[in-house]
């Protein structure tokens, strides 16, 4: 039976939201940048720890049983909760910035010189740094989509210049500095007129969108689970299979080996092929409670009452006079980026900061979509399941005050 989204009830279940930051109930609207942990996430890395304490896949022992048993779960959960075809398919990583990295390193094979990979002027640092490397590194070319100013990628660019040459196209899901969603369907079926491998980066979805893999069809797509109400330091990456077996592993050493000899190394099957090293097991474990917490109020509903709260908080911000939002508001999840005019909005952050409201300024890793809007950052407010209307009527307030004192000079 699904739980109803009631932010009473839901408070209840992280330990966070029942103290006082400077004397202040919380107001949390920094998402994007990692969600808050229900205590079930918390108490099952504590259970790990005091009980089940033990390196996985490598005993005959109980606790290593135990311990490789619950891993093992957590990659059928995560399978599960995107719809992939194999849970072998499902990689752990450090997060999405490895995973990428990951690919970046693995596909180098298969890229030569000449070769194109296309990327969009609105990504993350993280997506966009290791494709620079590589077309370095093989004489490739780097391709940019370009953007409009709502955000939007120009997809008539992108279809005048994708060619037999594109390798590989990576993009995000939605755009962690402007929350527009990108259409990755779009790109997805373009790609394969080319047989172009595509990228998604679902940090920024996975929590907050329905994902069905299979029916999305990416070659590969990566999120981090401290995005999902889950630990730091837990990233997926789903491959496909038989992607995954052509391309060679990105870290060697225990784990990832079959058979080593002087003469010659032969690697495991998957998913073990690329997890060399003893990973963050009780992070790992835990992301079985992660989702579980999400699941029972069903990633639809959570959508359907985020995005009452998003255009809710449009509604109120696009009254003011002296806020410039940034980004599609009709094609928007999660995320609202703006500016108030005069006040650089690290000052915001801090005056915000003092009422008991996070806050993300800066330029989210994401520089290239600051110099295209010619600003030197955004305060950027990202909703969850535990955000209220009355926290946005509060932060409209705030903002109200803030503007009145900013005129008076």
């Amino acid at each position: 039976m699904l739980a109803k989204i009631d932010r009473k009830n839901i408070s209840k279940k992280f330990a966070i939201f029942n103290s006082l930051l400077k004397k202040k109930k919380l107001v949390y609207l920094d998402n994007a940048a990692t969600t808050q942990k229900p205590n079930k996430v918390i108490n099952s890395i504590k259970e790990y720890y005091s009980n089940i304490n033990s390196n996985v896949h490598r005993g005959a022992y109980y606790l290593s049983n135990k311990a490789t048993e619950k891993l093992e779960y957590s990659r059928v959960k995560i399978k599960n909760f995107i719809n992939a075809k194999y849970s072998h398919e499902i990689i752990f990583t450090s997060g999405a910035t490895e995973s990428i990295n990951l690919i970046a390193n693995s596909i180098s094979s298969l890229i030569k010189e000449k070769d194109e990979i296309i990327i969009p002027y609105s990504e993350h640092h993280s997506n966009i740094i290791p494709w620079q490397i590589l077309c370095k590194k093989k004489k490739a070319l780097l391709k940019i989509i370009p953007i409009d100013y709502n955000g939007n990628l120009k997809l008539d660019y992108f279809k005048s210049f994708i060619s037999n040459k594109t390798k590989l196209i990576s993009l995000s899901h939605v755009s962690n500095a402007l929350g527009v969603i990108n259409p990755i369907n779009d790109i997805i079926d373009e790609a394969k007129k080319y047989n172009t491998l595509v990228l998604i980066d679902g940090s920024q979805a996975i929590s907050h969108i329905p994902i069905n893999i299979q029916k999305i069809n990416p070659d590969f797509y990566v999120f981090s689970i401290h995005k999902m109400y889950g630990p730091t330091g837990i990233g997926v990456l789903y491959g496909k299979e038989d992607i995954l077996k052509l391309i060679p592993p990105y870290k060697y050493g225990g784990e990832m080996i079959d058979k080593v000899s002087f003469e010659e190394t032969t690697y495991s099957n998957l998913p073990f092929k690329f997890e060399a090293g003893t990973p963050n097991i009780g992070g790992i474990i835990s992301t079985i409670d992660a989702i579980a917490f999400i699941e029972k109020y069903n990633i639809k509903n959570i959508k359907t009452y985020e995005d009452k709260i998003i255009n809710y908080a449009i509604k109120l911000f696009t009254s003011i006079k002296g806020i410039k939002i940034y980004g599609e508001e009709k094609n928007r999840s999660s995320i609202i980026s703006f500016n108030i005019k005069k006040i650089h909005p690290f000052d915001v952050g801090k005056i915000l900061d003092n009422f008991g409201v996070a806050v993300r300024t800066g330029n989210h890793c994401a520089q290239p979509i600051m110099d295209f809007f010619s600003i030197p950052g955004t305060i950027r407010i990202s909703f969850a399941i535990y955000n209220t209307f009355e926290e946005i009527d509060y932060l409209y307030k705030i903002i109200i005050k803030i503007i009145k004192l900013i005129d008076r000079f």
